[in-house]
């Protein structure tokens, strides 16, 4: 090998260790900035106030079908679509719900004496309203109640989000979950013509949700009732509906009234079955039986032998962390499918238990 052969060679062995090293180094902090592992946020994507495209290929085909299949006119859509812009705020907050932070954070939000006084007050001044609703929908006052709390506090928080450029905020530019908000702003639009009430008025929270019961709009239409029967299902301004629409809600997904919620299963689960079951979540259950027996514990067998999920939820660091671990029967179980957070669920049980003390 000739002199000049042998630089040539050490120069490439040179560019070689410093291109690896760049490499290492890039993919190294990268990956510690979490810039590999993580796309961008919706809320990075876009400018608030940025105009909303409603001649673009998704908006087409939404105007096609609430014409075809709901009999909207091209020029009715434009009028009222035209100039939508972009609420960036709602993207940032789709990101940051409160359901995401762990239990000993969760539940002082809505569990605290202010709101237990207050709901207790509630119970007296509606007790005939309540006594009404047990009787023909079957649903605990208590439970409802604490709904009620937690969705508007007793009705009044209800949102100061415009729900119309929520939902086509959602739908533009939110792409993880486009098509079910695409679906939500239909059926908005269908409940504002039914109720002769202007889409643009509306008000609610960042997700789309609205009035006292803090429906999206499919569960409106599918759950709210006209109690007070006036002609009108008014989850803003009458007590009877929204209290009876949110029994009817949990009526509607199996609640039996007087059956157990919840049972404590202790700090460990003591069968790989049970780790499963709860690493799975929500939309998987197990058997009373296999419970009982992991767990050496004696809880209440459930109505008709339902089966039951497991629920852990996390405990202070103060008070030595880890988790808490419970059986969810049917009931609690009702309560995740009005919002499918097993802290949502487990903060209504514990608020109901408070009001009945």
């Amino acid at each position: 090998m000739t002199e000049q052969s042998a630089r040539l060679r050490i120069g490439i062995q040179f560019l070689l260790a410093v291109l690896i090293t760049g490499a290492i180094y890039f993919f190294t902090s990268s990956a510690i900035h979490g810039q590999t592992a993580k796309s961008p946020a919706a809320a990075d994507l876009v400018k608030d106030g940025q105009l909303i495209d409603i001649a673009s290929p998704k908006y087409t085909a939404l105007f096609d079908e609430l014409i075809s299949n709901y009999q909207f006119t091209r020029q009715e859509l434009t009028a009222l679509f035209s100039g939508l812009t972009i609420h960036r705020k709602v993207l940032v907050l789709m990101d940051k719900q409160w359901e995401a932070k762990p239990y000993y954070k969760y539940w002082p939000i809505f569990i605290n004496r202010s709101v237990i006084s207050k709901g207790k007050k509630k119970l007296q001044e509606h007790k005939a309203l309540f006594d009404r609703i047990e009787k023909e929908i079957g649903v605990e006052r208590e439970i409802i109640t604490a709904i009620w709390a937690i969705e508007s506090k007793f009705g009044t928080h209800k949102g100061s989000f415009n729900v119309f450029r929520t939902l086509n905020t959602l739908f533009d530019a939110y792409p993880r979950r486009s098509d079910f908000f695409r679906e939500e702003l239909i059926q908005f639009l269908l409940l504002c013509r039914d109720n002769k009430i202007d889409p643009r008025r509306i008000t609610g929270s960042y997700a789309g949700a609205f009035g006292q019961t803090q429906f999206i709009s499919s569960s409106y239409r599918k759950y709210a009732v006209d109690f007070d029967q006036n002609g009108i299902k008014d989850i803003f301004h009458s007590t009877d509906d929204v209290l009876a629409s949110i029994a009817n809600y949990l009526h509607s997904f199996g609640w039996r009234f007087g059956e157990t919620l919840y049972q404590p299963l202790g700090r460990k689960l003591y069968s790989e079955s049970l780790n499963k079951t709860f690493e799975e979540g929500r939309s998987s259950t197990i058997s009373w039986t296999e419970i009982v027996q992991s767990q050496k514990i004696d809880i209440p067998r459930p109505y008709n032998d339902s089966p039951l999920t497991i629920v852990g939820l996390e405990r202070s660091p103060f008070k030595g962390g880890g988790m808490d671990y419970f059986a969810g029967y049917p009931n609690f179980q009702a309560i995740t499918e009005w919002n499918h957070s097993n802290r949502y669920a487990m903060a209504v049980s514990q608020l109901a238990e408070n009001l009945r003390k």
